[in-house]
């Protein structure tokens, strides 16, 4: 396997045109593999929500929660 750093210079050694085409297909590909993340992450907290396991809050209350949450965390 090549280390990161070979893969550059490879990639460096590809004309400019080359260069900017795999570019596109890495953003393409990595926007894809995020979204299914996304998704998969969605489905389980979809799944957990349906199985009584979260509750149903408000942005306002969600926010309040999460600044509660960082600001005791900061004292620990």
């Amino acid at each position: 396997m090549k280390t990161f750093e070979q893969i550059v210079d490879l990639v460096t050694e590809l004309s400019l045109d080359h260069q900017e085409l795999l570019i596109d297909i890495l953003q393409h590909r990595t926007t894809e593999i995020r979204r299914k993340e996304l998704a998969q992450s969605s489905q389980c907290a979809l799944a957990e929500f349906r199985a009584g396991n979260l509750k149903a809050q408000t942005a306002d209350q969600a926010i309040a929660e999460l600044r509660n949450y960082l600001n005791n965390a900061e004292v620990e």
